[in-house]
């Protein structure tokens, strides 16, 4: 009996130390036959060995690893596995060119083959056609990107963001329609009385105009219905200061700082309504942040 017993499991034994290096892979080997079932274009075969090879430590290896999977899933259209390899190599490899380059091409990939597959599903939907007009917008085709807008509004007339984008429009052409901008501001505003975009434009257009108080008034309420809508409280801060309400604005632009502190501007204004204010040792502080600021800032990106 222990003969046979034996006799059968002999094989088992002898295959033990083979089989088990055959489950316990080496990772860096696995990692290095996905890599090279990549590169040869096997893309189905390597991103599951690919998955796994991004878990290793050799920082190296699973950069090369996350950058073939974000390609091969690519190459077979497997979306969320695209994006798990993006974020992977943002989250570990944040600064690297490479990476900043392929996640800008991918992205835009994605966007254009969903853009296509809602043309494709729903071409006559609110969505595709907002899509349509935004393509548009972006080349600065002004009287198309309206006529789509005008479709959606003869479907529904009261479509919410469609009068706000027909406004913003209307003041991007040259030379600008500030009243009828206006207009479709304020029937924004009739439909989705929250709008805080359509209220910051029309402070905008009251700012340009020197109302400062008109100005004032609907940044304030911009404010309020978005607390996150920073370029709010700048606006609302600097028509204050035009106005000569320095004490009030204090506050809006004390909060524009804290979350913006690298924009001189937000220094500026604040420096000037402290200094108003009799609050000299703020105000010189303020402007040697905004002297600071102003240091770093390209002026493009200035005020």
């Amino acid at each position: 009996m222990h003969i046979l017993l034996f006799t059968v499991l002999a094989p088992v034994m002898a295959c033990a130390p083979l089989c088990a290096g055959e489950q316990n892979t080496d990772p860096a080997a696995s990692a290095h036959k996905a890599v090279a079932l990549a590169q040869k274009g096997r893309c189905r075969e390597a991103l599951p060995l690919l998955k796994n090879a991004t878990r290793i430590a050799n920082k190296q290896l699973k950069y090369q690893s996350a950058m073939l999977m974000a390609r091969c899933a690519m190459s077979v259209d497997q979306t969320q596995t695209a994006v798990e390899a993006l974020l992977l190599v943002n989250r570990e490899f944040p600064l690297d060119p490479e990476v900043l380059y392929i996640t800008t091409h991918f992205y835009s990939e994605l966007a254009s083959r969903t853009s296509q597959q809602l043309a494709a599903t729903a071409p006559s939907s609110v969505q595709a056609q907002k899509l349509e007009a935004e393509a548009f917008e972006s080349h600065e085709d002004w009287d198309k990107a309206s006529a789509e807008y005008r479709k959606i509004l003869d479907q529904n007339p009261r479509a919410r963001e469609i009068h706000f984008r027909l406004g913003r429009i209307l003041l991007s052409k040259t030379p600008a329609d500030t009243e009828a901008a206006n207009k479709e501001f304020q029937e924004e505003l009739n439909i989705n009385p929250a709008n805080a975009s359509a209220e910051f434009m029309l402070g905008e257009t009251a700012r340009q105009a020197g109302r400062w108080d008109d100005a004032a008034a609907h940044f304030s309420r911009a404010t309020t219905f978005d607390e996150g809508f920073v370029e709010a409280y700048l606006a609302l801060g600097m028509s204050l200061n035009a106005a000569g309400k320095f004490s009030d604005a204090v506050v809006p632009l004390q909060t524009y700082v804290k979350t913006q502190p690298g924009d001189p501007a937000g220094h500026y204004q604040l420096a000037t309504a402290y200094a108003r204010t009799g609050h000299k040792a703020d105000a010189d502080r303020e402007m040697a942040l905004q002297r600071e600021t102003a240091a770093k800032t390209p002026r493009t990106q200035e005020h």
